[in-house]
């Protein structure tokens, strides 16, 4: 049985999605977040403290894009993933490291300097700045869905779990209002899967079974 350390509405949504995608069975176990505050005890489970935390057999990871990646190739075949001999691999592997990398990554500036950090270390200079990062870079998002559903390979795969999740988490933290028509109508094509529900109400049944509040 594979386990994934989870909170809600944060990166480790990528692995959920991707389980309910692929049909995997799995134990999602909820923190509150940030765990490495507020569940101390999971540092003996994952050190750094952060989410996701995969755990197959005697396979541990950390990374959200990567357990993505790992659950395809390990658990697949599966449409989910892109591979070697396609020609879209090379853009399906670009567009899996770009989701963190380059997304992500300004978003959760925004977030610890607008929302986390107490009132007096808060900046909103800081915040504003990587907020006009983020959506500078998801022009190219903006530019692939311009003419296509869906990012490479003319199907549904884990680089749109990938991409998906950092729509949600603008959305989450007030960006989603200044999307480009393209990302809104993909974000919302996104949001309408079966899978991406499912996720949705896996993580929302397990905190509420395990008694872990969601982030606001």
């Amino acid at each position: 049985m594979i386990t994934l350390y989870h909170c809600h509405a944060a990166r480790s949504f990528r692995p959920v999605w991707m389980l309910e995608e692929m049909g995997l069975p799995y134990e999602l176990k909820m923190l509150p977040f940030p765990p490495r505050v507020f569940a101390k005890e999971y540092l003996a489970i994952n050190p750094l403290g952060t989410i996701p935390f995969m755990i197959d057999g005697d396979t541990k990871m950390t990374e959200s894009t990567g357990i993505c990646h790992y659950l395809g190739t390990r658990h697949g075949p599966t449409p989910l993933v892109v591979a070697v001999d396609e020609p879209a691999y090379g853009a399906f592997l670009n567009w899996m490291y770009f989701s963190d990398a380059t997304l992500t990554f300004p978003q959760t500036l925004v977030l610890r300097y607008a929302q986390l950090e107490p009132e007096e270390r808060r900046n909103p200079q800081v915040a504003g700045d990587y907020a006009k990062w983020f959506l500078g870079r998801l022009r190219a998002v903006e530019a692939a869905t311009a003419n296509a559903e869906t990012l490479v390979a003319g199907r549904f795969t884990a680089a749109d779990i990938a991409i998906g999740y950092a729509l949600r988490l603008a959305e989450n933290i007030g960006l989603s209002r200044d999307f480009g028509p393209n990302v809104a109508a993909y974000w919302q094509r996104l949001q309408a899967r079966d899978g991406y529900q499912r996720a949705v109400a896996a993580e929302t049944l397990a905190g509420d079974q395990q008694k872990v509040a969601r982030r606001s």
